[in-house]
């Protein structure tokens, strides 16, 4: 990851954040609600984003190794669907927030 993308990833975290506390001093019932917003997209949207980072890495060699040898392909399939667990558990944080 380069300095310019991780500037641009922290700056959009801290744009986002700073929405969460930009509530009005009516909403007393709820103060949280923008931040648990927040972090109902952060589970979900960085679990789908290292899960397609991981599977486009997995892929790339999993097409090359299925060329050499096309009788491993169950088991080097089900190494390509690991990281899908990743989003089912980024959705289940999604309603545990």
């Amino acid at each position: 990851m380069t300095k310019y993308n991780k500037i641009v990833l922290a700056s959009l975290v801290f744009a986002l954040a700073t929405t969460g506390f930009a509530q009005e001093a009516a909403n007393a019932n709820n103060n949280n609600a923008g931040l648990e917003a927040i972090g109902k997209g952060l589970a979900l949207g960085l679990a789908a984003l290292g899960t397609g980072w991981a599977q486009s890495r997995i892929g790339s060699s999993l097409v090359g190794a299925a060329a050499e040898d096309s009788s491993k392909l169950g088991q080097l399939l089900l190494v390509f669907l690991l990281p899908e667990t990743l989003v089912i558990f980024g959705f289940l944080a999604l309603f545990l927030i």
